[in-house]
Order: C-alpha cells, then structure tokens, then sequence
C-alpha cells in the first residue's frame, strides 16, 4: 500500500512522452540524406571506383577492387532510403 499511492500519484501526473517527436536534427538530417542520394553519393561512388582502378592498374588483381565500387554504389544508393525508412517506422 506504501508503494501503490506515489505510483498513482506518478501516473496521473505524467505527461505523454511521444518517441521521435523530436524535431530538433530534421534539418540536418534532411540535408545529410540529400547530400547521400545526390551528388554525394555520386562522388562517394566515382571515388571509390578510381580507387579500384587504380589498385587494378598498380597490377595486383582482387575481387575486392570490382566488387567495392559495386557495394558502394548499391549502398549509398539504395542504403539511405532503407535505412530512413526503418528508423522511422522503428522511431
């Protein structure tokens, strides 16, 4: 009974608390997304292609030179839209 009066009181008293209403970083983040999906992402991609081109032409062959640029270009491109959208609906 102790314990049952101030875990009324604490319960009648607080105040919704909703996850995500948060909008301080939307701007940022807006931004940021923006950058990834545009010519960010693209520049991040074209980079990490002449990186591996470069290795090919020093003439050392691994797979790893192809299939980074690949991943790279797969994740910036289709990553961030995956990733916002899980956070989301988690969030």
């Amino acid at each position: 009974m102790v314990l049952a009066i101030p875990a009324v009181i604490a319960s009648l008293a607080a105040g919704a608390a909703y996850a995500g209403a948060d909008t301080t970083f939307d701007p940022a983040l807006t931004q940021f997304t923006n950058f990834l999906e545009g010519s960010g992402g693209k520049i991040i991609t074209v980079l990490s292609l002449a990186g591996g081109l470069i290795g090919l032409a020093s003439g050392r062959f691994s797979l790893g030179q192809v299939a980074v640029p690949v991943g790279v270009g797969i994740g910036v491109g289709t990553g961030v839209p995956i990733v916002t959208s899980v956070v989301t609906a988690v969030i």
